[in-house]
């Protein structure tokens, strides 16, 4: 079991992930640094930043448009989470290992930039709904990038059929010259 002391609460998990009660920012100062490491997602799932901060620009907006939260939070919160993006792809957004996943970090940071306000977007939304919508979305881009890779593919073979349709080739079956069929 790993004991995880968080501003002066103290929490035990079994698991290989542990969230810090009380204001949701995950902190792991007194944990041992390989076991940060080992429980830190933040390595693999950095890639996911675009799609985690859309996502939250998308809650923020809904936030405001249901009058869950006034339109001046929800600008704030979209103004940092910009800020972050272009930080992170400026490479000056400093990812930290204790801070274990990419949601943690961006949240983090958005604290950092807009204060008690970056509280507000986890309003009706949990790390699953997160999390869930963030791989949808990686997966949906690199399913369409798979698809032009495939048609580029396609279009190069159909290509090489046509420059070498005089050209006779033997069928195989069995690792043997056969008659194809």
């Amino acid at each position: 079991m790993l004991l995880v002391k968080n501003t002066g609460k103290t929490r035990y998990n079994s698991g290989r992930r542990s969230l810090k009660a009380g204001n949701g920012l995950l902190e792991m100062k007194d944990t041992d640094k390989q076991v940060q490491e080992y429980v830190a997602s933040i390595p693999f799932d950095q890639r996911l930043y675009r799609q985690d901060i859309e996502g939250s620009i998308a809650h923020a907006r809904m936030l405001a448009k249901q009058g869950i939260i006034a339109e001046s939070e929800a600008e704030a919160i979209i103004k940092g989470l910009q800020s972050i993006r272009k930080e992170i792809e400026r490479g000056k957004f400093q990812f930290k290992t204790e801070l274990e996943d990419i949601h943690m970090n961006i949240e983090t940071g958005l604290f950092e930039k807009i204060g008690d306000v970056a509280g507000k977007l986890h309003t009706a939304r949990s790390r699953n709904d997160q999390i869930a919508l963030d791989l949808r979305l990686f997966v949906k881009e690199e399913i369409l990038k798979t698809i032009d890779k495939i048609k580029a593919l396609q279009t190069s073979l159909v290509e090489l059929a046509e420059a070498n349709k005089a050209v006779i080739m033997p069928g195989y079956t069995h690792l043997q010259q056969a008659q194809p069929v």
